[in-house]
């Protein structure tokens, strides 16, 4: 059944709502925030490429109490092993059974922190969950919560001792995007509560839980037109013929982007998706997605070339709105 109109102002009301909440936490970042609450009702995961101390944990701190979820941090180092996220398998003596204890990636946010500092065997532990909202220990199946979000970070400077993340994880991450540090005013404000440094503590929960997975159930209906599905093909095909890129966008990011863009129109009082939705959530969303050749790389181009000539060569269909 269609989004009906209303539902869509009540979705928009609620996520507008939402977004101040966890704006009381994380200051002068509102276009980062909608970011992350758009990758948490479509589902998705978040990365955040940042320096330290840009307020990451804040964020995920902030998402949680927000929705009054768990929240759950693991610092990712070397020595990090697959068991010390998904959990293990023990054997308890005393009543003769073997019993599952479960990791820190059963929470509703998990804040992956510095996630390239972690062997790939590692990384990859996350890989099932991050996919298929299930992890498989020991041949037993074990069902993420509802909502679950992982946002993982890494440090865009120090690449000593990290591994690069495999494409097949980068494309695991609905988006990517970056927190950077506050505008002045915001700082100051910041620096005039340092003797209460955790605002999240102060949060008081808008919605429960399973209103979340309501919302993201909800907004699966948004309409979205067989034109802008047409352009967002169109789009990703334009990045796999770009000659500087070795792997343009896939299909799960193709699939991605109408996931993010239905929550994205949703959160603006629409129950219709439009093309503009797709450009607002083109470089989040697809960038990290494009692997550059070696040779075009070597002479400065990126990905977010590739996706700029991309938007700029596809012609966007005209598209009306509906009742």
């Amino acid at each position: 059944m269609p989004l009906a109109p209303e539902n869509a102002t009540w979705f928009a009301e609620t996520f507008a709502r939402l977004t101040d909440n966890i704006g009381q936490a994380v200051l002068g970042k509102a276009p980062t925030v909608r970011l992350a609450l758009t990758c948490l009702l479509a589902e998705g995961h978040l990365l955040l490429e940042d320096a330290p101390g840009t307020g990451k944990t804040a964020l995920a701190r902030a998402l949680a109490a927000t929705v009054q979820g768990s929240h759950s941090r693991i610092q990712f180092t070397p020595d990090l092993l697959p068991s010390d996220i998904t959990g293990v398998t023990m054997f308890d003596q005393q009543r003769g059974l073997w019993e599952f204890h479960r990791g820190p990636i059963f929470a509703s946010i998990v804040l992956a922190d510095e996630i390239n500092r972690a062997s790939p065997k590692t990384q990859s532990a996350l890989l099932e969950i991050m996919g298929e909202s299930q992890v498989t220990v020991d041949g037993t199946r074990y069902d993420a919560s509802r909502p679950f979000m992982v946002i993982a970070t890494q440090n865009p400077i120090e690449q000593a001792g990290t591994y690069r993340l495999p494409e097949a994880q980068l494309d695991r991450f609905l988006m990517k995007t970056s927190l950077g540090y506050p505008e002045h005013a915001a700082a100051v404000q910041v620096l005039a509560g340092s003797s209460r440094p955790d605002r999240t503590k102060a949060l008081a929960p808008i919605i429960a839980t399973k209103a979340v997975a309501d919302m993201a159930d909800l907004v699966n209906d948004n309409h979205v037109d067989d034109a802008v599905l047409d352009y967002i093909q169109r789009l990703v095909e334009s990045t796999r013929e770009h000659p500087d890129a070795l792997l343009g966008v896939s299909t799960r990011g193709a699939i991605a982007m109408v996931r993010a863009a239905r929550v994205w129109a949703a959160a603006q009082g629409r129950n219709y998706v439009l093309p503009d939705d797709v450009k607002d959530l083109a470089d989040p969303v697809w960038t990290h997605r494009i692997v550059m050749s070696p040779d075009a790389e070597f002479h400065g181009a990126n990905s977010a070339s590739v996706l700029a000539r991309a938007l700029a060569d596809v012609a966007a269909p005209m598209v009306r709105g509906r009742a």
